[in-house]
């Protein structure tokens, strides 16, 4: 453990930050326990309906539990979600009609929206099949929302606002509460028939406070995610008003069954448990992402967020500057996962991702970005994204397999 004298350093200097981390974690759990409390869950809330799921016990009173600790009027928490992005476009065609115009806040939007949207792709059914438009508002230079622009981009055909929480792939700083918060405030003085709707993914239970506990109409995420606590297998959710969680969930199912279908398939006491241990695990997550921004930025990457600044999500960037760095990166984190430790990641094309793209994540649910994870799409500058983390010290121990890859590839440079 070559580097062991210099991650211990690292550790040492982030003792604060992780005591405060702590404090928020807390503060987070609170919050469940007393929506548990509140809607008297018991034993018999872990038992599902077969069929088409009507009277679902669980389901609905985890809707209820799901919709308190959101602080919202009403939410959908569904095993048939498929992804985030899928949960994300139920909301959109829920709601957006022909000649509404949907307005993204915070620049381009995430890679897997794009052919949703119909930016690009096939477009068998995108909105812009239907009618819908779209239009952009650009960041500034410096990554952040266009405050002034923001005060004139309403449209009287702008029906739907998109906040996109988190950075996903660009380099941008991701959302705090006070700036959905603001965006809200400013679009509502334009038009308040105008909805606000946030792609929630990554964000839930940084803060303690969410979105739709500040004016957003609808927000929308994923299971497999922070709000699944690392052992749902499969869902998403739908949080807000109840109107618009009711127009996410018919298209989600049909016109006429909304919410009052579908089967659970005996995952209720999962999504349960699942959304009791989120605060803790985003909590974890959170120290994992600011040990390998404090390393880094120590060995001289740039990286976002800035070490021992405030996180917004669980992701962390850093810039690594070539393919065959983010490949070793990649290679190393998945050798050091308790799954797969064996395989090695390579570039691939990924359904709804605009570049190849390079993948590791040894975990127990496939594709779970709220365990310990990384990936990144081959453009320049090679930028690797990582999240999750059930524990800050397997970040610890894949931190130390990394750096000795990349000391081995830099050895093979010289050779």
């Amino acid at each position: 453990m070559k580097y062991s004298s210099f991650l211990k350093q690292a550790e040492e200097n982030l003792v604060p930050i992780f005591s405060e981390i702590d404090a928020k974690v807390k503060e987070n759990l609170y919050k469940v326990i007393e929506a548990f409390r509140h809607h008297r869950v018991g034993v018999q809330h872990f038992a599902g309906v077969s069929g088409y799921g009507h009277d679902d016990l669980g389901r609905d009173t985890l809707d209820g539990v799901f919709a308190q600790v959101m602080g919202a009027e009403s939410a959908a928490v569904r095993v048939q979600f498929v992804s985030g992005t899928h949960a994300i476009a139920c909301a959109l065609y829920g709601i957006l009609r022909p000649g509404d115009e949907l307005l993204s806040a915070v620049g381009s939007p995430y890679d897997t929206l794009e052919e949703v949207i119909g930016l690009r792709g096939s477009c068998q059914g995108s909105l812009a099949d239907f009618n819908i438009s779209y239009r952009q508002l650009p960041l500034t230079a410096a990554g952040t929302v266009d405050w002034q622009g923001l005060e004139t981009a309403v449209r009287p055909e702008t029906r739907l606002v998109l906040i996109q929480r988190s950075c996903g792939y660009s380099w941008r700083p991701s959302l705090a509460i006070a700036d959905i918060a603001r965006i809200i405030e400013i679009v509502k003085a334009q038009n308040p028939r105008t909805l606000c709707f946030v792609d929630n993914c990554y964000g839930e239970f940084i803060e303690t406070v969410e979105p739709t506990a500040i004016g957003v109409d609808l927000m929308a995420g994923s299971l497999i995610k922070n709000p699944g606590g690392t052992i749902v297998t499969a869902g998403g959710y739908l949080a807000g008003k109840e109107e618009w969680v009711e127009a996410g969930a018919y298209r989600l199912t049909a016109p006429g069954i909304g919410r009052e279908g579908g089967a659970t398939f005996d995952q209720n006491r999962l999504l349960f448990q699942g959304l009791f241990l989120a605060p803790q695990m985003v909590g974890e997550a959170m120290k994992c992402n600011h040990l390998l921004a404090h390393v880094f930025d120590q060995l001289g990457y740039p990286v976002n967020p800035a070490p021992l600044s405030p996180r917004r999500d669980v992701i962390q960037a850093i810039q690594l500057g070539s393919p065959e760095k983010l490949l070793a990166f990649c290679r190393a984190l998945q050798g050091a996962s308790p799954i797969s430790s064996y395989l090695q990641p390579v570039p691939a094309a990924m359904p709804g991702y605009a570049s190849e793209v390079v993948m590791a994540g040894g975990t127990f649910i496939d594709g779970s970005t709220s365990e310990l994870s990384a990936d990144g799409p081959l453009r320049e500058p090679y930028t690797v994204f990582c999240q999750g983390g059930t524990h800050w010290t397997h970040m610890a121990i894949a931190l130390e397999e990394i750096l000795a890859a990349f000391e081995e590839l830099e050895d093979g440079k010289k050779a």
